[in-house]
């Protein structure tokens, strides 16, 4: 990568933000279109998300991906929100476009393309677990898709609260909702560190459960779900085709998928022999 006096930024804001695969795969992807640009992570804590992000604007960064804690709070600071940011109320990606901030979402987007590489969603009863961003961009695609949705969290409030925005149905108890639900999908940070406490009885999936949790790693939600012989997805593809798009709103120009994974191979993506696709 050559980096010059006229290469552009792009990046990626959170906090914590360290632990970001974006980076990886976003330059490899610049690097082959041959693109001056180059992809940074930029941990910014909550109370400084104002002043960073105009700050960024103005030293010239073309755009930003956001991830936690972020996504909602940056609503506020745009000046143009797409139709998905206004229905999904979280963003994930800022462009700087003449000294003005547009929010999109491709959350959606990628998790749609994702689920799909391991079931059918449509009429399938799903489980959500999580009420926060990245739930509300689970949500939304699967309203697209026609799933029949169950939506739990640790405080029901935000369960009630969320499902009444969307039109879908909260449970009180993950225990009891499982035994309908056919997919089961974590939105949570619940497995990012190996010492998280389960968010329920892991021993009540059954092979015949479809498991999909959005943390890039192998959870012990994911572990069980192998172990159980269920068709399962870790958060890997959703983090590429989201980027994909994202990637696409920067530039203008087609993302190289194929490159994007590869960079990642190293790091745990999964072939596609790992997954099973479903639509029986």
């Amino acid at each position: 990568m050559n980096i010059t006096g006229t290469t552009e930024l792009l990046g990626v804001i959170g906090f914590p933000v360290k632990h970001s695969l974006s980076p990886v795969f976003q330059n490899a992807a610049l690097s082959y279109m041959g693109l001056n640009m180059v992809y940074l992570p930029f941990e910014i804590r909550p109370e400084n998300l104002r002043d960073a992000v105009r700050g960024l604007m103005l030293a010239g960064v073309r755009g930003l991906n956001v991830t936690v804690p972020h996504k909602e709070a940056v609503l506020e600071l745009a000046d143009w929100l797409s139709d998905e940011v206004r229905e999904i109320g979280a963003a994930n990606t800022l462009k700087f476009s003449g000294g003005r901030i547009e929010a999109y979402n491709t959350d959606w987007v990628g998790f749609l393309r994702a689920v799909r590489e391991v079931v059918d969603v449509e009429n399938r009863k799903v489980l959500v677990l999580g009420a926060g961003g990245a739930s509300r961009a689970v949500l939304y695609a699967l309203k697209k898709a026609g799933a029949q949705i169950l939506l739990w969290n640790r405080t029901r409030e935000k369960a009630v609260k969320l499902a009444d925005r969307f039109g879908v149905r909260a449970v009180d108890s993950v225990e009891e909702a499982i035994e309908e639900a056919e997919v089961i999908v974590n939105t949570t940070s619940v497995g990012l560190k190996e010492d998280d406490p389960p968010l329920f009885d892991y021993g009540l999936i059954k092979r015949e459960h479809v498991v999909i949790d959005l943390i890039y790693r192998e959870t012990p939600l994911i572990r069980t779900a192998r172990e159980r012989g269920c068709s399962f997805q870790t958060g890997f593809p959703m983090l590429v085709y989201q980027g994909a798009e994202s990637f696409r709103i920067w530039t203008g120009c087609e993302p190289p998928l194929k490159i994007m994974k590869l960079s990642l191979k190293d790091y745990g993506y999964p072939t596609e022999s790992s997954r099973t696709l479903l639509r029986t």
